[in-house]
C-alpha cells in the first residue's frame, strides 16, 4: 500500500468524468440560463443519468453508496468548469443526508431515489429574519393535532431553488408537552401546500439559482411529514450542517481553481513589452500563492469529508469549518485576482469574471458566515471562552 496522500483511484476517476461533463457546459450555458431565467436542468438531468447526483446516496434506494467526499468532489469539479450548483449543496446534501440517517424505511424509500437520479429536487430552510446562526431563536412552529397531524406557521428568508423543489425540508420548533420547552423539528413541506408562499428577494448575484422569503400560515401537514424523532433535538438539524459545509468548500474551491486557471490562460497569452505578463512576478506571484491557498483548502475539505464518513462528528465538525473559511476566503480572492490580471478585461462580460464577483463574495457569508466559523475554531479547537 502507498502511504502518500491521495485520494482513491475511483474517486479520481469520478473526477475525471465530472470534468468532462462540466467542460461540456461550462460557464457559458451556466451565465446564459441565469440571463434567461432558465435553471441548468440539461446539466442537472445529465448529471443525475449518470450517477452523479446521488453518489452518497445508499445503494438500496438507487444511489451510489458512497460518502459525502465523493459528492463533495462531483460539486467542486462542475464549479471547476465554470457550473457551480448551489443546489447540490442543499438537495442531495442537507436533505438527502437528514433522510438517509433519520427517515423511516417507508421515508427513505419515497424520498432518496429521486434525488439520486435527479427526478427530485428539494429544498433546505432554516434561516429566520430574527434567526441566522442562533437557531435557538428560530419561531417557525409546528403545533401537533389530535388526529397527530401537524400546523406550521412562520416565515424563513434567504432559502434557496425554493423554485426548483417540489418539498421543503424545513426546520420549525415544537413544544414538548412534559416541559413545555421548544425544541427543533424536521418536515417535508410540498412547495404547493396550502397556505405557504414564497417570494424572491431581489440579489446582485448571476446564478440561475434564486433565494426566497418563505410564509407559512397554517400549512397543514400529515403525521408522516416528520422526519425523525420529534424528541431528537440539536442533534439531528446538526446532522446536515457537516455535509452543507464540505460541500460549500468544495464549490468555493472549484470557484478559485475556475478564476486561477482563467487568469493562467490570460498572463500566458497577453503580451506586454514584448512578453507575456505572466513572466512578470507581480502577476505570477499572487496566483502562485492563490494555488497554495486552494490546495490547503481542498486538503481540508478533503480530511473534513474523511472524517465524517469515519464517523467522526466532532473532527469533521472542526475540519468543515477550517475548510469552509480557507475556501470562501480562497474563491473571493482568486475572483479578484484573476479580474486583476485581465485588467480593464477583467470587468468586461465577455471574459466571464465580474459575473462571478458576487456570489465568489457570497462564500464568505453563506452557508455560515467567516465569522462564525471562526467561534467554531476559537472554542473548540484553542478552548477559548464562548463568545455568544
Amino acid at each position: 500500500m502507498s502511504h502518500h496522500f491521495t485520494e482513491s483511484e475511483e474517486r479520481r476517476e469520478l473526477r475525471k468524468a465530472v470534468a468532462a461533463l462540466g467542460s461540456k457546459y461550462g460557464e457559458a450555458y451556466f451565465y446564459a440560463a441565469a440571463k434567461e431565467g432558465r435553471k441548468t436542468t440539461e446539466l442537472w438531468q445529465e448529471a443525475g443519468k449518470l450517477g452523479y447526483l446521488g453518489v452518497s446516496i445508499p445503494e438500496e434506494f438507487g444511489g451510489g453508496g458512497g460518502d459525502i467526499g465523493d459528492l463533495a468532489a462531483v460539486c467542486e469539479e462542475l464549479a471547476t468548469a465554470g457550473c457551480p450548483l448551489l443546489l447540490m449543496v442543499v438537495s442531495p446534501a442537507i436533505v438527502g443526508t437528514t433522510i438517509a440517517q433519520y427517515g423511516t424505511q417507508e421515508q427513505k424509500q419515497r424520498w432518496l431515489p429521486g434525488l439520486a437520479d435527479g427526478s427530485a429536487t428539494y429544498a433546505f430552510s432554516i434561516t429566520e429574519p430574527d434567526a441566522g446562526s442562533n437557531s435557538h431563536n428560530i419561531v417557525t412552529n409546528a403545533t401537533k393535532t389530535e388526529d397527530g397531524s401537524w400546523i406550521l406557521n412562520g416565515n424563513k428568508t434567504f432559502i434557496s431553488g425554493v423554485d426548483e423543489a417540489s418539498h421543503l425540508l424545513v426546520v420549525a420548533r415544537t413544544s414538548d408537552a412534559k416541559t413545555g420547552k421548544l425544541k427543533p423539528c424536521l418536515f417535508m413541506v410540498p412547495t404547493d401546500a396550502e397556505g405557504f408562499t414564497a417570494q424572491q428577494i431581489d440579489m446582485g448575484v448571476i446564478s440561475p439559482e434564486k433565494q426566497f422569503t418563505l410564509f407559512f400560515d397554517d400549512v397543514r401537514l400529515p403525521a408522516d411529514a416528520l422526519v425523525g424523532s420529534e424528541d431528537a433535538g440539536l442533534e439531528q438539524l446538526f446532522a446536515g450542517l457537516n455535509p452543507e459545509r464540505i460541500m460549500a468548500a468544495s464549490m468555493a474551491t472549484g470557484t478559485a481553481r475556475w478564476a486561477i486557471a482563467k487568469a493562467v490562460a490570460y498572463a500566458k497569452d497577453r503580451e506586454v513589452w514584448g512578453k507575456p505578463i505572466g513572466a512578470h512576478q507581480a502577476v505570477s506571484h499572487p496566483l502562485a500563492r492563490l494555488h497554495i491557498d486552494v490546495e490547503m483548502a481542498r486538503l481540508l475539505t478533503q480530511k473534513a469529508a474523511a472524517l465524517y464518513a469515519g464517523g467522526d462528528l466532532l473532527g469533521a465538525g472542526e475540519a468543515a469549518n477550517m475548510a469552509k473559511v480557507a475556501a470562501g476566503e480562497a474563491a473571493a480572492k482568486a475572483v479578484d485576482q484573476a479580474i486583476q490580471t485581465h485588467g480593464g478585461n477583467g470587468l468586461a462580460n465577455e471574459y466571464g469574471l465580474v459575473q462571478a464577483v458576487a456570489s465568489s463574495r457570497l462564500s464568505n457569508i453563506a452557508p455560515v458566515s467567516r465569522e462564525m466559523a471562526l467561534n467554531f475554531v476559537a472554542q473548540f479547537s484553542l478552548g477559548l471562552p464562548k463568545s455568544y
